[in-house]
């Protein structure tokens, strides 16, 4: 274990025997750190918080500190990060409420830009990208290999599905399906992203085929649920069952 002697280790924290910790930095109680971490300098880990493995926080995060929902009483709440993280300058990750599951979690294998900002209970996938000073109001659902542009702001309680995209400066407040891209305040779809797509090694055919159920969903005039009942002809091609999926659980409605 490589701990600086000007940082502040609370002796009920379980630390992995490699995990690195800078100067100035402060790791509570309640806090547990996998094998691998590199926590830098001026870093605050407040508990309980469990961190995983190969994980690297920069300098003045702020990590599992109390949420800013003025319902939060200092009840017991978590926070839990996967494996292999990345999580730079500023960032600010708060831990749940007991007005939902108690629970603020993060996957593995995300990138998390400077001054980005995850609220209490939002839970947020794999292998996701949140450019800098993103920010998810609490209850915020992420799915996996999610783009947010600089400066994207997310409403509370909306969905962003897997694989879609925002652009810089949007601010979303309705759900966001599976593939699509979002552009705008407030956001509106601008597609599907299909370069991503192509860039993923999606056939032709198979990007032609979400290209189609992107247009019966944004491009025929349809009512959510009329659409949904054209889209089952393709609910066997997993990608397009991960579109429906996703339209099927917005609880906010989804972008226009």
């Amino acid at each position: 274990m490589n701990i600086d002697p000007r940082a502040i280790v609370d002796e009920r924290a379980v630390i992995a025997d490699d995990v690195q910790i800078g100067p100035w930095s402060f790791i509570g109680p309640d806090v547990e750190i996998g094998a691998g971490t590199v926590i830098n300098s001026h870093v605050v880990i407040k508990g309980p918080t469990t961190i995983g493995r190969n994980n690297k926080i920069y300098q003045f995060a702020s990590v599992g500190e109390d949420c800013q929902d003025l319902k939060y009483k200092g009840e017991p709440t978590r926070l839990e990060i996967g494996d292999g993280n990345t999580i730079r300058e500023g960032c600010t990750i708060h831990r749940g409420t007991i007005q939902d599951n108690s629970l603020t979690r993060i996957g593995s294998n995300n990138l998390l830009m400077a001054y980005v900002h995850v609220a209490h209970d939002c839970m947020v996938g794999d292998n996701n990208i949140f450019a800098n000073n993103t920010s998810l109001a609490g209850h915020v659902e992420v799915g996996n290999n999610v783009i947010l542009g600089g400066y994207t702001g997310v409403h509370q309680f909306c969905k962003i599905g897997s694989y879609s995209m925002s652009a810089g400066n949007a601010t979303i407040f309705k759900d966001v399906p599976a593939f699509v891209m979002a552009a705008g305040s407030p956001a509106e779809a601008q597609g599907m992203n299909f370069e991503g797509m192509r860039r993923r090694g999606y056939s032709r055919d198979l990007i032609r085929t979400l290209r189609t159920a992107y247009k019966i969903v944004y491009r025929q005039g349809l009512k959510l649920t009329e659409a949904l009942e054209q889209l089952e002809q393709y609910a066997d091609i997993p990608e397009v069952a991960l579109y429906i999926e996703s339209l099927k659980a917005s609880t906010r409605g989804i972008i226009r």
